[in-house]
């Protein structure tokens, strides 16, 4: 698969549903108070570590057919984290 593909993809889906946003698990009290005020954010089944983010982004890659084997989150420079089945 074209690797500008993949990017397209998963880059769009990262820029329109994760990035600039807060990722809050469905059960934070948070919600409420977000959503009355129209501030953006994206909820997650489960806490939204960064293990869990990569998780969230390997599945939807997958779900998209895509070939993917590994998601690699960086949260800085020197640290990341990383899902695969």
């Amino acid at each position: 698969m074209d690797f500008g593909d993949v990017k397209r993809i998963v880059k769009g889906f990262v820029d329109d549903h994760l990035d600039h946003k807060m990722i809050l698990c469905g059960k934070d009290p948070m919600v409420p108070i977000l959503s009355a005020r129209c501030e953006p954010y994206y909820l997650m089944k489960e806490n939204p570590t960064a293990e869990n983010i990569a998780k969230h982004i390997f599945d939807f890659a997958r779900g998209k057919k895509l070939p993917v084997i590994r998601v690699r989150l960086w949260e800085t420079d020197t640290s990341f984290a990383e899902y695969s089945r």
